[in-house]
């Protein structure tokens, strides 16, 4: 069976649908948010749906006799009112070596802890249940809120790619590659290893 939702005490994290793009037009629409990860705010609800359903096209199922997995875009949804408040990615994925982590969180929703609990839900799974031995995370360099929480989590800061990243106007922004290892997750998180 393949493993595609996590609950935590106040989330759940499950595949992103249609039925999200209100609650996700809603933070997406916002300057607070795209710019920063660098995609252009959504202007129009049928945009939401669009970038909804790139996503979805985009999602790797895989099942073999060896393994089963679900890789692309998780929503994170409040357990006790069932508002999707934001999302978690896998991307760039190659069997048993790496991938590529994002996350985006409504604004009225940051500072409370969220960001770090989704994706460490996501960081496990990677590990524990995918198997990588590398997880990557590209940040822009004046993305805070973003560069707390790898930090937080673990990440090690590798470096700046200058204009590592083309912005939605055409303009190069430098940003911050982090990684974990798995050797650095089993020594942090071994003792939650599900």
């Amino acid at each position: 069976m393949i493993k595609t939702s996590f609950y935590t005490s106040r989330l759940q994290i499950r595949p992103i649908t249609v039925l999200d793009a209100d609650d996700m037009y809603e933070y997406a629409k916002t300057p607070y948010v795209g710019p920063f990860a660098g995609w252009k705010p959504h202007e129009s609800r049928a945009e939401t749906i669009s970038v909804i359903n790139g996503a979805i096209s985009n999602t790797v199922y895989h099942r073999n006799s060896f393994a089963a997995y679900f890789v692309g875009t998780w929503a994170i949804v409040l357990q006790d009112t069932g508002k999707m408040i934001g999302t978690v990615d896998l991307y760039d994925f190659v069997p048993y070596h790496k991938a590529v982590i994002g996350y985006s969180l409504n604004p009225q929703y940051w500072g409370l802890g969220i960001a770090p609990e989704a994706v460490k839900e996501i960081i496990h799974y990677a590990f524990s249940f995918l198997g990588l031995r590398r997880l990557e995370a590209t940040v822009i360099v004046d993305n805070n809120q973003s560069i707390r929480v790898c930090e937080k989590l673990g990440f090690k800061k590798e470096g700046i790619r200058r204009k590592g990243h083309q912005r939605y106007d055409g303009v190069f922004l430098d940003t911050i590659v982090y990684s974990l290892i798995d050797e650095e997750y089993n020594e942090l998180y071994g003792d939650e290893i599900k």
